[in-house]
């Protein structure tokens, strides 16, 4: 059955849901969030293509499909006043009831949180979020995802390369939020912008995604070996995972122009040419992987590069986290509790015996500022919600 929103209150919240499909069965609830970015289309007629095509009586659990930034699609824009995808942080979320006024985006923010709230008060089963993205450069499609194992877990299902630690570079992303209440959240970035398999990635991503959450099973849905072909074959031989190691950022009133031609993935060299800031060229401050060129007049992230994560290191960092090894950090100098609730760590820099990122990265930490010498660091597996993904097959 599909209820297109009739169970929202407000004109805004029925032209945001998309659709709602709910199943027979009891099950996950998946939430597809598309249009966040609003020059970003793919998610959205994807959503629209797939959602209608789905029954009750083939459907456990429920399904969303969630338009993001309604003001900014209207226009084709990135976004109208500021970037949606980077002011969900818990200052921003408590100043919405305080602000006389608020922006459109912080608007699109309240609209969503208050849909996100109403729809998890309804849930008695695992719950997914899943956000859609294109990139303004040429890419493969892949992953991005906060560096839980729960996360981990769930985005190896899928044929395509992921990209870990995005959280430590970027400020306020909503996925970043939702992690913190511990549930699954990855996001897919289906390809650029312009490029027609956006979609058809999309789809596949949808069908899949319902497939490893158990709402669809293969005996209903024959070209689930299709989808998963089509991702497969579009990523070439790149199904593995990476770490963001550096972030080139733009300034509000900053000239730059990245040099034509990179792509997401593309291998650079320490000290290669890649773009113009202010003029002056920027040259690579590392060998490694170009990630997320930017190609398009809004945005504040120039670049990312990364570099691949060895598998024995996948493998050491889960065994630490099972162990909980992280508790026994405070017994180090310079290391402390920033928080009561252990989730935050301050590491002096002076006197902390390790500074390196990497160490704190396997346990699960990654930097969330810096305060003079000291190093604020968070982890998102002592809130992530084990026990509501335990019974999945892919846990």
């Amino acid at each position: 059955m599909i209820d297109i929103a009739s169970d929202f209150n407000g004109e805004v919240l029925r032209n945001r849901v998309i659709a709602k499909v709910k199943g027979k069965q009891n099950g996950s609830t998946v939430l597809f969030f598309a249009g966040i970015h609003g020059n970003e289309n793919a998610g959205i007629t994807a959503l629209e293509k797939t959602l209608p095509m789905l029954e009750s009586n083939q459907l456990s659990g429920t399904v969303y499909g969630i338009i993001g930034n309604l003001k900014a699609l209207q226009k084709n824009k990135r976004y109208v006043d500021e970037d949606l995808n980077r002011i969900w942080t818990k200052e921003r979320i408590g100043q919405l009831e305080r602000k006389p006024t608020l922006l459109d985006e912080e608007k699109e923010m309240q609209d969503l949180l208050n849909l996100i709230q109403q729809i998890l008060k309804d849930c008695n089963g695992p719950v997914y979020f899943i956000d859609f993205h294109t990139t303004s450069s040429k890419s493969y499609p892949f992953i991005t995802i906060n560096d839980a194992l729960i996360n981990r877990k769930f985005a190896m299902q899928f044929p395509v390369p992921i990209v870990l630690g995005i959280e430590e570079y970027l400020d306020g992303p909503m996925l970043s939020y939702i992690n913190q209440k511990g549930y699954v959240a990855i996001g897919f970035e289906a390809g650029q912008h312009q490029d027609e398999r956006s979609v058809s990635h999309t789809e596949a991503f949808i069908y899949l995604t319902l497939n490893f959450t158990g709402s669809i099973k293969k005996r209903n849905f024959p070209n689930l070996v299709q989808n998963y072909d089509e991702l497969n074959q579009s990523s070439g031989a790149l199904h593995k995972v990476f770490e963001i190691v550096y972030l080139h950022k733009i300034g509000q009133w900053d000239r730059f122009k990245m040099h034509v031609g990179f792509e997401s993935f593309q291998v650079i060299r320490k000290g290669m040419d890649l773009a113009i800031h202010n003029d002056q060229i920027v040259k690579s401050p590392y060998s490694g992987r170009i990630f997320m060129p930017l190609y398009q007049s809004q945005g504040s992230d120039g670049f990312f590069i990364i570099h691949r994560i060895p598998y024995f290191a996948l493998k050491l960092s889960a065994f630490l986290r099972k162990l909980k090894i992280d508790s026994l950090l405070t017994f180090l100098p310079g290391v402390s509790w920033d928080e009561k609730d252990k989730m935050v760590l301050k590491v002096n820099l002076k006197t902390a015996i390790f500074q390196a990122k990497p160490f704190f990265h396997l346990l699960g930490y990654r930097v969330r500022l810096q305060e003079g010498d000291f190093l604020i660091m968070s982890n998102r597996e002592r809130v992530a919600k084990k026990k509501m993904y335990r019974k999945e097959k892919w846990y």
